[in-house]
């Protein structure tokens, strides 16, 4: 087993991590690697945009509704002519391809990771 760092709990604090709904999702021919655009409602935070590499796993018409888990204080991001504003967070399967973070209720849009 790998060594993991430890953080402490103030380390934790510093990463918002939080509820959004996806209300479109896009092709993205530029990138490197297949990937989708996404446009997620934070609620208070607003509706911020980025990129997810979530292909193998999810059609554009089934991600609309969907809640996901963003990481929503990391600096804005170039990503060739787009500019992703957060982070989508998941996992990847025994493949490598990614799955989303998502809740299994529904939440209010911004709610913060506890």
């Amino acid at each position: 087993m790998e060594f993991m760092q430890q953080i402490t709990w103030d380390d934790f604090e510093k990463v918002e991590l939080s509820v959004g709904t996806i209300l479109e999702a896009f092709e993205f021919p530029e990138a490197r690697r297949p990937a989708y655009k996404l446009r997620v409602d934070f609620g208070p935070l607003g509706i911020k945009t980025s990129s997810a590499q979530i292909t193998k796993h999810y059609t554009i018409e089934e991600l609309p509704g969907k809640q996901i888990v963003g990481v929503v204080n990391f600096p804005k991001k170039q990503i060739g002519k787009f500019m992703s504003e957060f982070l989508v967070t998941g996992f990847a399967d025994e493949n490598g391809d990614i799955v989303l973070t998502a809740v299994d209720k529904k939440v209010p849009n911004g709610s913060k990771l506890i």
